[in-house]
């Protein structure tokens, strides 16, 4: 039994593997580099899903906005590697030295990002085959920039490449914010931003949907995980509810 068993596993594994080298985004996302805390998160990020919607190819010449901790740096940079190019817009001291850790993160070009001070040279203008942006827009809507980034984002674009959008969504029957100060934001007031940029709406995915968020809560978005701002006040209620409900759409440059 013990070695029929032994034998299913090593089968089980091998289809796996043979699975990863067929689709170099699975790979990318099953690396050994990652983060065990960012992979914890794939079952509520859904990063293979969401970058399979936008259409990222391991050839692609690709921005990513505002990268944070790297989050899906890690996972973009290995899947870019030999063919493509992945541009990281801004990243402070400790994303710049995480670049600097592994050899994976080698050919990542961080660029000039910084929509207060108007630096928004994310790439060479007519370089990309995307741009993508994750859990961002209500900083730039708080900072009064967001139209500013999303043109910065057109002229980044080849004619054909793609923005992909990715946040946190208030109700359509709610009043939005102007400055989005509960991190939510109606996927009107997105779509806005984008066509008046020059892009066309391409399609809405809801990969990473969340029935269960009813995105009123008392410290916004970030009363739910990972960042539990109530701390352990209701936090079983807000495990329960889980990261919040979503938006993923994806536009197209003329």
């Amino acid at each position: 039994m013990k070695t029929w068993l032994t034998a299913t596993l090593v089968a089980a594994a091998a289809v796996g593997a043979q699975a990863q080298a067929a689709d170099p985004l699975k790979a990318a996302v099953a690396a050994e580099h990652r983060s065990v805390g960012n992979v914890a998160r794939d079952p509520a990020r859904h990063p293979y899903e969401t970058l399979s919607f936008f259409g990222i190819k391991p050839g692609d010449t690709v921005v990513e906005l505002a990268p944070g901790g790297g989050w899906y740096t890690e996972i973009l940079a290995p899947y870019l590697r030999e063919r493509g190019q992945l541009y990281a817009a801004g990243g402070g001291a400790r994303f710049k030295a995480k670049m600097e850790s592994l050899p994976v993160y080698g050919k990542v070009q961080i660029t000039s990002f910084d929509p207060a001070k108007g630096q928004l040279d994310i790439a060479p203008p007519g370089s990309a085959d995307a741009v993508l942006t994750f859990r961002n827009v209500h900083n730039w809507m708080n900072g009064g920039t967001a139209q500013a980034v999303f043109d910065a984002a057109f002229k980044a674009l080849k004619p054909g490449g793609v923005l992909g959008v990715e946040e946190h969504r208030l109700p359509a029957s709610r009043t939005q914010d102007p400055k989005a100060g509960t991190g939510y934001v109606q996927e009107a007031t997105v779509i806005q931003f984008a066509e008046k940029a020059g892009f066309k709406l391409a399609g809405r995915s809801e990969v990473n949907a969340n029935p269960r968020d009813t995105a009123d809560h008392p410290e916004g978005v970030w009363t739910l995980p990972p960042t539990y701002a109530l701390k352990d006040k209701d936090r079983a209620k807000y495990q329960a509810i889980g990261e919040s409900d979503r938006m993923t759409l994806k536009f197209v440059k003329p």
